[in-house]
């Protein structure tokens, strides 16, 4: 099978993808997907359809010809196929779907261990490319355990990855942990960024290690600008799982005497500490753009995204290309010296 051949079919993929969510596709699977989708919050209560609609988008600006064709042609194709096993996060909807497009376009066989936080979507999508090209068949599978593998894909926590470092030693091995994103505020930001920048927090309710979790402020910036900017977002209060975060937090910080400033819906806490839990942004000021880059590269090994003006646009943050590597590590190098 050629590598065109597997693009073509991602395209066509990518064109299902539109036809299905917007209820113009007579394929089977199209009406099983958007039951899903409707469906999925009673499995999983963060995964909203709304949550599940972005995840798509995301997706779906990746499969395109052009795009597919440039991005695979950096990279060597194989020609005797791997079996890779992928082991999928669960965090936000779909999250693993970039691995797969990686494996299978690098010319290798995905051997796939959902989470079963998110084990619904991805098989459906699975059954729609063997529809348009069933050769595909023969470059995936879904595994509740991994075996007879080549090399491994997985994604975790801190934790986890230190047991996937012992488990996978025999084998070559992309390791992924936890991660978390910034904001940058250089204090020139109009009201439109600033409130741009709650995509980056608010997305996926901030499941995401492309998340904002941590905002670094001028020391003489304003706060109250950036709360005035937040609040279109003042409707995640309304989910419950988010809520309890809410209460829950706000009920340990004040029980603690632990300053915070609050709206209703998103606690502030100035910290220096990067990873701040559902619900809390954490913010630290700075008096010179040295500290920032003191901060950037302390922490380089635990920031997924920055945003800023010098960085990531405000609210890009949750729209990675596809060179856009979890950890910072390239997959598509990784899949092609296996």
């Amino acid at each position: 099978m050629t590598q065109k051949e597997i693009i073509q079919s991602f395209v066509q993929l990518g064109q299902f993808l539109d036809d299905a969510i917007s209820h113009q596709s007579s394929s089977p699977n199209a009406s099983r997907l958007v039951e899903a989708i409707q469906k999925e919050h009673i499995y999983n209560g963060w995964f909203t359809a709304e949550s599940i609609h972005e995840a798509i988008q995301g997706i779906r600006s990746w499969l395109h010809e052009d795009t597919l064709t440039e991005w695979a042609g950096n990279y060597a194709y194989q020609q005797q196929p791997k079996s890779v096993g992928v082991i999928m996060a669960g965090n936000i909807p779909l999250v693993g779907f970039h691995d797969l497009l990686s494996v299978v376009i690098s010319g290798n066989h995905a051997m796939i261990k959902l989470s079963s936080d998110d084990r619904r979507l991805l098989p459906i999508i699975l059954d729609e490319l063997v529809a348009i090209n069933p050769k595909l068949q023969a470059r995936f599978s879904l595994v509740l355990q991994l075996k007879n593998f080549d090399a491994v894909i997985a994604t975790g926590s801190d934790n986890s990855a230190s047991y996937f470092e012992q488990y996978f030693a025999h084998v070559p091995r992309l390791i992924r942990r936890n991660r978390t994103s910034v904001a940058v505020i250089s204090g020139n930001e109009g009201h439109d960024e600033l409130t741009a920048l709650g995509k980056d927090i608010f997305s996926f309710f901030g499941l995401g290690c492309r998340n904002v979790s941590k905002m670094l402020v001028p020391v003489d910036f304003d706060l109250d600008r950036f709360f005035g900017a937040m609040v279109s977002y003042s409707d995640f209060i309304n989910h419950h799982k988010y809520a309890n975060n809410y209460d829950y937090y706000r009920t340990i910080y004040l029980m603690n005497l632990e300053p915070i400033l609050e709206n209703g819906f998103l606690l502030l806490k100035e910290t220096e500490e990067l990873h701040s839990p559902l619900s809390v942004l954490y913010y630290q000021r700075y008096s010179s753009k040295d500290e920032v880059n003191d901060f950037l590269r302390k922490h380089n090994d635990k920031i997924q995204a920055v945003v800023g003006h010098e960085f990531i646009p405000f609210g890009q943050g949750q729209k990675p290309s596809l060179y856009d590597y979890a950890d910072g590590v390239d997959t598509m190098t990784f899949l092609s010296n296996i």
